[in-house]
């Protein structure tokens, strides 16, 4: 069984408070995700996340295939992180964990995922050319979108 593994790192100049107030609110999902993407949360979803919490979600990853995916955000540690994984969708494990710390002048953010793709060999051959480009391209996205709200990050 193959696990794969996606880290990515930003800071932001905004405080610790303003990137959780965000961060944790599921609405805002949708503005840090690619309009390609189809992001449509199907659920009625309050302004904070809690740990148990179960989210419903339209996302159209690849081949404009629409497909429901179905997480839970199963930790919180207000204001430091959280964590959501998949109950039901694309893959056979997604467990993401997102990671707040003050740093000068702004905030650190540290997204860890932790993915296996179905399907076998075909799952193994398919991850470098199709899955993890394309969770790379996502979080990319994610990068300029947060820069383009928050503005970019400097001493």
């Amino acid at each position: 069984m193959k696990i794969y593994r996606l880290k990515t790192i930003q800071n932001l100049p905004i405080s610790k408070n303003h990137a959780w107030n965000f961060l944790s609110d599921p609405k805002n999902l949708k503005r840090i995700t690619p309009d390609y993407m189809g992001f449509k949360i199907l659920n009625d979803v309050p302004d904070k996340m809690y740990a148990g919490q179960i989210i419903q979600y339209i996302v159209t990853p690849l081949f404009g295939i629409p497909t429901k995916w179905v997480t839970e955000i199963t930790h919180v540690d207000k204001g430091n992180y959280f964590v959501d994984e998949q109950r039901f969708g694309p893959y056979s494990l997604w467990h993401h964990k997102h990671f707040i710390k003050s740093i000068e002048n702004g905030v650190e953010m540290i997204d860890i995922v932790d993915y296996k793709i179905p399907l076998g060999i075909i799952g193994r051959i398919a991850n470098p050319i199709l899955v993890a480009p394309k969770l790379k391209e996502i979080f990319e996205y994610r990068k300029k979108a947060l820069i383009e709200l928050f503005g970019p990050y400097s001493l």
